[in-house]
């Protein structure tokens, strides 16, 4: 490969996916990523996947070496970041102008994603303003492959004390994210960390004009408050 080829179809479904989820993974956590740890992600079989490594590396799109991390080319991770501005303009495209909730674009973007025209994305980018993130807070690459992610740290590795808003929540679990709209937690609310209430291991956090809440582990390690 000589170049990302431009548009929909122009490279295999499965590459775009994998090297979107490569990108993901080290996206908002220093942990390079394994096959194996790819395979779970995927939900596939570890052999699959070591197979489409071994594919992906001989197309130049990463650099692997057995039973060590596999880390993106430029050319790789031009691709995962124009995969990854599709599906999260789609997203927010579903939320803002069908009314879909924050837990249930994410099977719909990974269909569209593949298909949209580059003019008809581009359209839809500039109808809702170029926004820059997702409704889960996750940035929107720019269509030339800029990206910016903003300062932030877990909700879990938060000090007490700590004041910030909401800058990301992972969208992995929908179950998860329709509790927190329950709770009226959202990217851009307000939070900050309270003691722990004695012998739990749940984080206590303010809502800044709204309740008092503890937030068990799996919350508390999908919730990104800003520095």
């Amino acid at each position: 490969m000589t170049g990302v080829p431009p548009g929909p179809g122009a490279v295999p479904v499965a590459f775009e996916d994998y090297v979107k989820a490569i990108y993901a993974h080290t996206e908002w956590q220093p942990e390079p990523i394994t096959p194996s740890v790819l395979a779970a992600r995927l939900g596939l079989a570890a052999s699959s996947v070591t197979e489409m490594v071994k594919k992906l590396a001989r197309v130049g799109l990463v650099t692997h070496r057995p039973y060590g991390a596999v880390t993106l080319t430029d050319e790789g991770r031009a691709l995962a970041l124009r995969m990854l501005r599709r599906h999260r303009l789609i997203e927010t495209w579903l939320v803002r102008s069908f009314g879909y909730g924050w837990d249930e674009v994410h099977d719909e973007a990974e269909v569209l994603e593949h298909s949209l025209s580059d003019r008809l994305l581009e359209s839809i980018a500039e109808q809702l303003g170029h926004p820059e993130c997702d409704p889960h807070g996750d940035p929107i690459p720019t269509a030339d492959g800029r990206v910016s992610r903003p300062e932030a740290l877990l909700l879990h590795e938060a000090a007490v004390g700590h004041a910030g808003a909401v800058v990301r929540i992972s969208d992995r679990d929908s179950g998860l994210l329709r509790y927190l709209a329950s709770v009226s937690l959202d990217v851009g609310t307000g939070l900050t960390v309270l003691p722990p209430t004695p012998f739990s291991d749940a984080v206590c956090v303010q809502v800044q004009d709204g309740p008092r809440l503890e937030l068990g582990a799996q919350a508390a390690r999908s919730v990104w408050l800003s520095a």
